[in-house]
């Protein structure tokens, strides 16, 4: 068993590690006689490499991670806005992206009109909310460019703005099948 000595002195265990590789390495040996050499067994000795923790990655989700992460909508239409006003924050956390993402597509598309206090920070009504989940499904789950986006919206808002709200009828529709068939 391994002892871990602290800044006191006193002798405690080492916390127990978990080995992710362990390797057999032959300790080197010196030069000798090819007789001597045929005489001799090596020793092995065994070295342990404790597993390194992940970072998170920062930056932007590959399109893999992204496509992966489809019950954000799901999780939304669950959630009941009963707040008046949103922080940029809350609106991020939502979505589950960076508040950056949040601010440059209100750059970009021009449905995106928060209120702003005089401090400046932004205000999301559940107007823009509406606005951001049609934007997030033209963008994250339809895969559309940004000037595909921008485009689909300028040429038929309302219809784009009803075909999603008929796709997330059909996903809860969907839901409530799968249910009750798993309840047969």
């Amino acid at each position: 068993m391994m002892h871990q000595l602290d800044l006191f002195g006193s002798l405690e265990p080492a916390p127990p590690t978990v080995p992710s590789a362990v390797a057999v390495i032959a300790p080197p040996q010196p030069r000798v006689a090819a007789a001597e050499k045929a005489a001799a067994v090596p020793e092995e000795t065994t070295v342990t490499v404790s597993a390194v923790p992940q970072k998170k990655k920062r930056g932007r989700k590959s399109l893999k991670e992204v496509s992966e992460d489809t019950d954000v909508m799901k999780e939304l239409d669950k959630m009941t806005l009963d707040k008046q006003y949103y922080s940029i924050s809350e609106v991020a956390g939502m979505f589950r992206v960076n508040t950056s993402l949040i601010r440059y597509w209100e750059n970009e598309f021009d449905i995106l009109q928060p209120k702003k206090n005089r401090k400046g920070d932004r205000l999301f009504r559940q107007e823009d909310i509406q606005h951001l989940k049609l934007i997030y499904h033209l963008l994250r789950e339809r895969k559309y460019t940004i000037e595909g986006a921008k485009q689909k919206l300028r040429e038929d808002k309302k219809l784009a703005a009803r075909n999603f709200e008929m796709v997330q009828a059909l996903l809860k529709v969907r839901g409530f099948l799968t249910e009750l068939k798993d309840q047969l």
